[in-house]
């Protein structure tokens, strides 16, 4: 599944775009996240706020985790 994911150098903000098709209906935001969905609840799309903090810090962890993947015997 490919996604449509954009970034606003200016506000720091990463979008991905989940889906292409639908009317947004409200959003929730928790914390540095913002998840909008569609009327039927399902997400539509997640910004991301300080993204440019956030995602190398996400970056990190998870090659932290495939490192530990890898050495494991």
């Amino acid at each position: 599944m490919a996604y449509n994911i954009k970034y606003d150098g200016d506000a720091a903000v990463l979008t991905v775009v989940l889906r292409e098709k639908g009317e947004l209906s409200y959003a929730e935001e928790v914390g540095d996240f913002i998840v909008h969905f569609d009327e039927d609840g399902k997400p539509f799309f997640v910004e991301i706020l300080r993204a440019s903090k956030i995602v190398p810090l996400m970056v990190e962890g998870l090659a932290k985790k495939k490192l530990k993947l890898l050495n494991f015997h």
